[in-house]
């Protein structure tokens, strides 16, 4: 990288530009955004049926079928913390076993955006008074539990659109065929999360 430079200071992300030399490729300057990373939860109950959410999404103007998700934006904050946070946030559910189901980028062409998958079994539902009050896009959120084999026939049929999603379920239908065998530990590395970006709040 040959510089940095801040493009856009938002109100959660912002925009950077840098110039980078690829060698035989020459000089270019590429513009993406600086994302804080984020987690997201499948949480799987005894019937094996996936706790899914609906949330209005403003930049592709639709209510998205989803699993809990946030922003690692909690300074110092685990990622295996702010996922069950999440899922305690936006379905109401605190869950006994935890497991890591993977790791991927949302737009490696345009975002640094990191995201860690976690499995959530053991559900139990949180008592009415002690439930997060909803405000915003959360607010009124529908919360479903689908069977996991019906969500991975919606992903084939391109039912939903949620990359997250998509992966999340696929990864734990094989995984299941499998005996839950490959299931990493909560904190196992993340290296490809990028540097700098371990639980720092956004900029």
């Amino acid at each position: 990288m040959l510089s940095s430079e801040l493009a856009f200071d938002g109100r959660v992300w912002d925009v950077r530009t840098e110039r980078v030399d690829l060698g035989a490729g020459g000089v270019v300057t590429r513009d993406f955004v600086d994302h804080t990373g984020a987690v997201a939860v499948l949480a799987l109950d005894e019937a094996d049926r996936v706790v899914l959410v609906q949330q209005y999404r403003h930049p592709v103007a639709a209510f998205e079928w989803e699993v809990p998700a946030g922003l690692l934006d909690v300074d110092g904050e685990p990622a295996h913390v702010t996922a069950a946070r999440e899922l305690h946030e936006e379905a109401a559910l605190v869950a006994d076993e935890w497991h890591l189901l993977l790791d991927h980028y949302s737009s490696p062409g345009g975002s640094t955006e990191a995201l860690r998958v976690f499995l959530a079994r053991g559900l139990t539902e949180v008592p009415d008074h002690e439930r997060h009050e909803q405000e915003g896009e959360e607010l009124g959120m529908p919360v479903r539990r689908v069977p996991l084999d019906e969500v991975v026939e919606a992903v084939l049929a391109g039912a939903v659109h949620n990359v997250t999603l998509m992966v999340a379920v696929l990864a734990a239908s094989r995984l299941r065929e499998r005996g839950w065998a490959g299931l990493r530990p909560l904190e196992s590395p993340w290296p490809t999360r990028p540097p700098g970006r371990q639980g720092s709040a956004p900029g």
